[in-house]
């Protein structure tokens, strides 16, 4: 047998284990790069429902909430084309203290203060503040609570589940009840 046939057959037997590895290294980046999709997928949906927990929490502080705390069902509407994609759970917010404001605390001047001035102060508030009589540091009618509001969310197609707390801090009219 002549050395020319010989080789024709190794040239094929090499080539044939050479398309194999190739076939090979293709499945296993086609394999790598759906599990990569998979875990990008899973991170926009648990960033989704992280940013619907938010938002449903920015929801219920944007209110006058302290009035009458109930839990809620909020819609939410992540990307604004009017379709609600995530549903929040928010339990009823919890008023964590409460601390009285004395009319020395306010300022007169701000509007969104005057109201709390208690009416001795304000019949006195052009003689004096901040200082001698009693009226500037008495009793004001209003309190300084803080709040914590909650909201969870869970994706129903990927399971993906958020929660978000937010402490807030508000001037409630005197007689906001802090259960």
């Amino acid at each position: 047998m002549s050395v020319k046939s010989k080789q024709g057959g190794a040239t094929l037997v090499v080539g044939l284990v050479m398309l194999v590895v190739l076939t090979l290294l293709v499945l296993s980046a086609i394999r790598s790069g759906n599990i990569n999709m998979r875990i990008v997928g899973n991170m926009q949906a648990q960033e989704e429902t992280a940013t619907a927990s938010v938002q449903a929490t920015e929801q219920v502080i944007s209110t006058n909430f302290t009035a009458a705390p109930a839990s809620q069902v909020i819609a939410v509407d992540i990307n604004g084309d009017g379709n609600t994609e995530y549903t929040a759970s928010v339990p009823v917010p919890v008023c964590t203290a409460s601390l009285a404001v004395t009319n020395a605390d306010l300022n007169p001047a701000n509007p969104a203060e005057a109201s709390c001035i208690s009416s001795a102060a304000v019949r006195q508030a052009g003689i004096s503040y901040r200082g001698k009589d009693a009226s500037a540091t008495g009793q004001s009618w209003c309190y300084q609570q803080q709040w914590e509001v909650q909201a969870q969310v869970t994706d129903d197609r990927t399971s993906a589940t958020a929660t978000s707390r937010q402490g807030v801090s508000l001037r409630v009219p005197a007689g906001t009840l802090c259960p």
